[in-house]
């Protein structure tokens, strides 16, 4: 068993470089390594639905907590109200939207139909982690969508568990609802600043066991909100938010652990997931999952958005990119699994029928989010990157460390580092011309295609990043000419 799992993960960890050159989505090939080994390939039979579902929610924790521990608050305070709406107020609307078009579409029964708009309401945190960031978005448009994906979970959950074990809608859910993602906001950050103030002070024997401690905090903070009937996915993706922006004794190292457990969360669940499917049962289920599919993806998603966002005034385009951005993964899977715990009639259709989804929608949107983000012009390469580097002086600073590429039409093209004006706390430390690289001068003229290095401390970073970001837009006298960089 050992052997066989480690041989999974090879092949895993391999796939990652595989779907990148093929531009693949990656969880594509976990479910079908999870499929080759069931029983449609080498025979292994797999149909524990309760093993399954904690299974798969012990991924999920893992995955909120490496995606809490990574965000900049920087990157997600300027988009924080608008965040929050799409992960509740949308969510609503489009279980709403869902119902409606799924009862009228396939003729389920209402509370089933709900059932179907609540497991499909939230956005996988896994996907849109990996897939957003490496797009180079303005930052607030990221932001936004972060925080949804991190958030969203959690009252999809709680209509998804009050759905399916009957629980009596009326004047008193959405009271519930409020109450248990009140709560879980409280755990989260009671535990995240308790835990980050318990770490800076502890003296532990060995530098591998903060990165152990941090994480254990985030689960607590799960199992604290479980057991105070409060939403544990909330605390556990707030509680690691907070830990993430605080100053912890080696956070790169803890970074990198994260990261690491993130991807076998993610891996483990598809391959568990693609297991557990049953081909057969699939073909039926094409139909209702393209349907199902259309209705979120065209109608659902896209009227939720712009409902909304109306307080926020959102350029068409960044709504349109919104719409789309919602990225379905491993997530409305596990949701599925909970009314089929419950013996809920109808349950197993509806888990083949995410099955289909998610493989559709991931291959049309994971494939498309790129370019329509250029189409949009809402992307660019020029976008100061932050990248992470397992290096102790840099934790004594608590600073980071920025990559930046000068693209064909940049405004940073000709200027000088001297016009460049970075604030203080941060330096252009290394540029990359031509594939050799040297430490640059005062009077430096830097070019396209230009690579930079820019080091900055905590306190210089989000201003460093928005004179890259205005300098880019504008040149070298853009505050002149009313650019900020936001």
């Amino acid at each position: 068993m050992l052997g066989v799992g480690a041989a999974v993960l090879l092949a895993a960890v391999l796939a990652v470089r595989l779907s990148t050159r093929v531009g693949l989505p990656s969880l594509l090939i976990y479910l079908g390594l999870g499929v080759l080994l069931g029983e449609a390939g080498f025979g292994i039979r797999f149909s524990d639905v309760s093993l399954t579902q904690s299974l798969g929610l012990a991924a999920l924790v893992a995955i909120l907590t490496e995606g809490g521990l990574t965000t900049r608050w920087s990157s997600v305070k300027p988009a924080l109200w608008q965040g929050i709406v799409l992960s509740t107020v949308a969510v609503g609307f489009s279980v709403a939207i869902s119902g409606v078009a799924l009862h009228w579409l396939l003729g389920l029964e209402w509370r089933m139909a709900l059932l179907w708009g609540a497991v499909l309401a939230s956005t996988d945190s896994a996907a849109v982690f990996s897939v957003l960031r490496a797009v180079g978005l303005r930052k607030r448009l990221v932001g936004a969508l972060e925080l949804e994906s991190g958030l969203n979970d959690a009252p999809a959950y709680i209509l998804v568990v009050a759905l399916a074990e009957a629980t009596q809608v009326d004047w008193t859910l959405p009271l519930l609802i409020v109450y248990e993602l009140l709560a879980g906001l409280a755990i989260g950050v009671l535990l995240g600043f308790g835990g980050a103030w318990a770490l800076r002070r502890a003296a532990l024997p060995a530098t591998g066991l903060y990165p152990l401690a941090t994480v254990a905090v985030c689960v607590v903070a799960y199992a604290s909100g479980q057991l105070a009937h409060a939403s544990g996915l909330l605390a556990t993706y707030v509680a690691a938010l907070v830990l993430g922006n605080s100053r912890l004794p080696h956070r790169s190292d803890t970074l990198s652990f994260a990261e690491g457990m993130g991807w076998l969360a993610q891996i483990g669940l598809f391959v568990l997931l693609g297991l557990f499917a049953s081909p057969e049962r699939l073909l039926d289920a094409v139909i209702p999952g393209l349907v199902a599919g259309a209705v979120v993806l065209l109608i659902a998603r896209p009227l939720s958005v712009v409902l909304s966002q109306l307080p926020f005034k959102v350029p068409w385009r960044e709504q349109v990119f919104l719409s789309w951005a919602g990225l379905r993964g491993a997530v409305p899977i596990v949701l599925a699994m909970i009314p089929l715990s419950h013996d809920v009639p109808g349950a197993r259709q509806l888990v083949d029928a995410v099955f289909v989804l998610v493989i559709v929608l991931t291959l049309v949107q994971g494939t498309t989010l790129g370019p329509l983000a250029t189409r949009l012009h809402l992307a660019t390469e020029t976008e100061p990157q932050e990248i992470e580097v397992d290096a102790a002086p840099l934790d004594e600073l608590d600073a980071a460390l920025l990559q930046v590429r000068i693209q064909p039409g940049s405004r940073l093209h000709g200027v000088y580092l001297t016009e460049l004006r970075l604030p203080p706390g941060a330096s252009v430390s290394l540029v990359v011309r031509a594939g050799s690289s040297f430490t640059p001068q005062r009077n430096t003229r830097l070019q396209e295609g230009d690579q930079l290095l820019v080091v900055a401390t905590e306190g210089a970073l989000v201003a460093a990043e928005r004179r890259l970001r205005a300098v880019d837009r504008a040149g070298p006298l853009a505050r002149w000419r009313g650019e900020t960089g936001r």
